[in-house]
């Protein structure tokens, strides 16, 4: 066996999945078709340019916890395919990919994803474990700047008003996820992001009610003001990047393409 041949499974456990570029083409041709109008039904682009775009970044998001969990010890996340960008290879498609699309068609809300099977023994320091959780949340804050600030910052004045108002609303789902995933409960990446510091007890008590901690954190921002709350911040952060609200709001209506 020559050295190439030992290096090959590696070079491919870290090849973009044809998935991932399916994907992207997906996401390019309904830009495309949002920015010039082509189709009978513009409503139905922006809804194919939100949904592969929200899924794109749900990709990346993972891919960030494990390209860090790679970096920190867990040599094990190539062979599970995590670094291919395939959603397929998630240790939980329907968590990481099929409920986030579905919360978005139904609420607008972006969903934080999280089924990449860390193996966190193999981690050997608190600061790398919380830098893994950590990673996944900030590629959805970088991707909320990266969608918004040409808006705020008037770069695309001249640019169709249904692509402006898309990408309006994708941003806003990036900036909820961030938040989200943010929050410190089991079951999330804050949660995560702390775990390392707390003691063996608490983090005992935690594992209990982990399995409950995203459907208890849901229930509530739909029954309680808690969701008013979300909505305020991501909307004050819209406004931090000089983005009017309503962008997203119109974004969010032109979406829902089933509806009159």
């Amino acid at each position: 066996m020559t050295y190439a041949d030992t290096q090959r499974p590696r070079r491919d456990e870290r090849r973009i999945s044809p998935v991932f570029w399916v994907l992207l083409a997906v996401l390019g041709t309904s830009a495309w078709a949002v920015w010039t109008g082509f189709g009978e039904n513009d409503r139905f682009g922006v809804f194919l340019f939100v949904v592969s775009g929200w899924v794109v970044s749900l990709c990346l998001h993972e891919y960030a916890h494990a390209r860090t969990a790679l970096h920190g010890g867990d040599l094990t996340v190539g062979a599970k395919g995590y670094l291919t960008l395939n959603p397929f290879k998630y240790a939980n498609t329907l968590l990481s990919v099929i409920l986030p699309v579905i919360f978005v068609v139904l609420g607008g809300i972006g969903l934080p994803g999280g089924a990449v099977f860390i193996e966190r023994h193999r981690i050997r320091s608190r600061w790398k474990h919380s830098a893994i959780s950590a990673a996944g949340p900030a590629v959805n804050l970088v991707l909320a700047v990266a969608l918004l600030a040409p808006i705020g910052a008037g770069w695309l004045a001249t640019a169709p008003a249904g692509f402006v108002v898309a990408l309006a609303f994708l941003g806003l789902l990036q900036i909820t996820a961030t938040v989200l995933n943010l929050i410190p409960v089991p079951g999330f990446d804050g949660y995560g992001i702390i775990e390392p510091w707390l003691s063996l007890r608490a983090r005992r008590a935690a594992q209990q009610v982990a399995p409950f901690g995203m459907l208890a954190v849901f229930a509530l921002l739909w029954q309680t003001p808690a969701g008013d709350w979300l909505w305020r911040l991501a909307y004050q952060v819209m406004e931090l990047l000089d983005v009017p609200p309503a962008l997203a709001s119109i974004g969010y209506s032109a979406f829902r393409f089933w509806e009159n």
